[in-house]
């Protein structure tokens, strides 16, 4: 009631007041203004996720109000997330542990590498960002579509660098962190809602998805449509409605706009879409003997999955959703290669040298993500070398992200970006 109160009667007043003077009716509600207590929209989660949870059996109620307060209140997490679980942190949390060396180094570690991500990547990515998105009708197609590139990869850094930050935080103090990525980008769209924002996604999977789809209408509904449409038609009829649900609710999470929920419907369709074409996909690969396996499809996917996203999170970032329209039509009838000169670099607001650190950071970036999905882990194949190495390693990245990263004189300081949603 709190979070619905602050954060979307302000957006429902707007759209009565556009409603009734399309009626023509004289009459126009007030419109409510509030300060926003930071990081509502994730400590709101998790105290739902405790009520239901407890409501359903799964954990016990605790009767330690303060143990309760500290997992629903954890500095590191208030401002971005993950959003826990009460049996995932709350008793951690209470024991307490001393901190010891190798929660220490390996907290540290973390850190680092999210602060290479955010400050070096994200951070020197937004003056490009902003400048085009403020002034898109100034840029053809061709800089748009750079834009909306240049935004996907600065989201991603931004708040993947921000979650190593959180969970080295909460490592140095030895808590273990739910994780919040793994490698978005090397599935399909629906593995990449599966890989981004687990634990938003998780959520909404547990308290909005399986709710609404084992509903007794729905379950009739599956039960009879399974007879006539088989395994795998059958059950999407009543996990379509589930899914528009979570869509609708995933888009509004981040912000009370026609914008984020066109972002969540365009999601919706898209998994949608892929669960409707599934079995003919795998019939055309059977018969032309295209193995899902095998590198080129999955570097296939890979593109087209990056391709999809790219396009969705430029709605998602443009200042409204005619904004968003605008854009993506200039995008697609205007595009031309850009001639990076002078002049373009001007108005971009960065340079040569901003692009070129960008991409060594994205590289370096890309084999750690390499590494991590192939199952092995940087930090424990680095705590395997000797210490000449692994200090080697350490101050040079200490050194990238000084020399490096932007901040100073000429930038402007960039909040965590979700901590606006």
């Amino acid at each position: 009631g709190v979070l619905f109160a602050l954060k979307y009667s302000g957006f429902a007043a707007t759209n009565v007041n556009t409603l009734l003077a399309h009626l023509h009716i004289p009459v126009q509600l007030a419109i409510p203004k509030y300060v926003m207590p930071i990081g509502i929209s994730f400590f709101t989660l998790q105290a739902l996720s405790y009520i239901v949870d407890v409501q359903r059996g799964v954990t016990k109620a605790d009767t330690n109000l303060l143990r309760l307060t500290l997992f629903i209140s954890f500095f590191p997490q208030i401002v971005e997330g993950p959003v826990c679980r009460y049996d995932q942190t709350a008793q951690q949390l209470w024991d307490a542990k001393p901190i010891t060396y190798e929660n220490l180094t390996l907290g540290l570690q973390r850190i680092a590498y999210g602060m290479m991500k955010k400050i070096i990547i994200a951070d020197r990515l937004n003056p490009l960002v902003r400048n085009v998105f403020n002034n898109y009708t100034d840029f053809d197609g061709g800089v748009i579509a750079l834009a909306a590139v240049c935004y996907t990869v600065q989201l991603y850094m931004d708040f993947s660098g921000s979650m190593d930050a959180v969970t080295g935080t909460a490592q140095i103090l030895g808590v273990t962190m739910p994780e919040n990525f793994r490698q978005p980008f090397f599935k399909t769209i629906s593995e990449f809602w599966k890989r981004w924002h687990i634990t938003l996604g998780t959520w909404f999977k547990d308290y909005v998805f399986y709710p609404v789809v084992t509903l007794k209408p729905l379950e009739k509904l599956t039960s009879a449509a399974r007879k006539r449409l088989g395994n795998h038609y059958g059950p999407l009829l009543a996990s379509a409605v589930a899914l528009f649900c979570v869509w609708f609710c995933n888009g509004l999470w981040h912000g009370a706009a026609w914008s984020y929920l066109f972002f969540g419907m365009y999601h919706f369709v898209l998994i949608l879409g892929g669960n409707i074409i599934a079995p003919p996909v795998r019939a055309v690969n059977a018969r032309l003997h295209i193995r899902a396996e095998s590198f080129p499809y999955r570097l296939l996917q890979m593109l087209r999955t990056t391709v999809l996203v790219i396009i969705g999170e430029l709605f998602f970032r443009a200042n409204g959703l005619r904004a968003g329209m605008q854009m993506f039509r200039t995008m697609v009838t205007g595009f031309a290669f850009p001639v990076f000169d002078d002049a373009l670099f001007k108005a971009l607001g960065i340079d040569k040298f901003d692009l070129m650190i960008v991409a060594v950071t994205l590289l370096i970036v890309f084999v750690v993500s390499v590494i991590n999905e192939k199952g092995k882990s940087v930090r424990a194949l680095l705590a395997q070398r000797p210490a000449a190495v692994r200090w080697t390693v350490f101050y040079a990245l200490i050194l990238f992200i000084i020399v490096f990263g932007a901040y100073g004189k000429g930038y402007i300081p960039v909040d965590p970006m979700y901590a606006n949603f």
